[in-house]
């Protein structure tokens, strides 16, 4: 697969309808005035197309900006709508890309600490993090220290406001999305997974599209074998810029 990285601003009109149809394919709730407001809260959106029929297979929105917490300037990347089609999941272009592009537009912001705020209503999206990632947090084997859980709290209360619920660290939309069948259940077998199960029960309302709020930091160093082979490996990401087209290799 091929994969762009466009400014909102730049997006195509045929670009929001096949990533509203994509999403729509895979989760119940999605409107397209809801999928409309959430774009227009994010400044990027990763675009994975199929290489020969250039075919939307997957795509994720992202918002950075900076924050004040404790008396630091830090940098946030906060995850939106995200989805890969089941018939790309065999391939590494998400991951890869994702973290090329993060790397990419990580100079915007200076030399402050950048942390990615993710929220999740399905165990794949949680089991990103402890492939890629060393320590992250809310984990199976390890308390989350005080101070993340400041930090979690101030975000995403900061971005979620009401919907964010400190007690559980849960996100309830009004609205929520929700996987289809055949997307949502937990294939047999992986159900004792130590992460699936951790987040099963700490996210129990999953199943209603209730989302559990995450927070690692993104640098080299915290990125597991797997999330540093990614980091290295070379992926032609095509950036979208206002002179135009701008190809890579990250």
């Amino acid at each position: 697969m091929k994969s762009w990285l466009v400014p909102v601003e730049k997006l195509q009109p045929g670009d929001r309808i096949a990533m509203y149809a994509l999403l729509n394919n895979h989760f119940q709730g999605v409107t397209w005035e809801g999928f409309q407001a959430d774009l227009q809260q994010k400044n990027w959106v990763l675009l994975l197309r199929e290489e020969i029929t250039n075919t939307l297979k997957g795509f994720s929105t992202l918002m950075l900006r900076q924050t004040n917490f404790a008396g630091e300037r830090i940098s946030v990347v906060y995850s939106g709508d995200t989805i890969v089609d089941p018939s790309a999941w065999s391939s590494t272009t998400l991951p890869r890309t994702w973290i090329a592009a993060v790397n990419y537009l990580r100079q915007y912001y200076g030399n402050n600490k950048l942390y990615w705020l993710l929220i999740s209503s399905g165990f794949r999206t949680y089991r990103f993090l402890p492939t890629f990632w060393q320590e992250f947090y809310p984990r199976y084997n390890v308390a989350t220290p005080p101070d993340v859980t400041n930090l979690i709290a101030h975000l995403a209360t900061e971005y979620y406001g009401d919907s964010y619920q400190r007690a559980t660290g849960i996100v309830r939309f009004p609205h929520p999305q929700i996987l289809r069948e055949g997307l949502i259940e937990i294939p047999t077998g992986r159900q004792t997974n130590p992460h699936i199960k951790f987040f099963t029960e700490k996210n129990p309302g999953y199943s209603l599209g209730d989302e559990l709020v995450c927070l690692t930091e993104i640098c080299y160093e915290n990125l597991t074998h797997a999330g540093q082979r990614m980091w290295q490996s070379e992926s032609l990401l095509e950036f979208f810029q206002d002179k135009g087209v701008v190809s890579a290799e990250c």
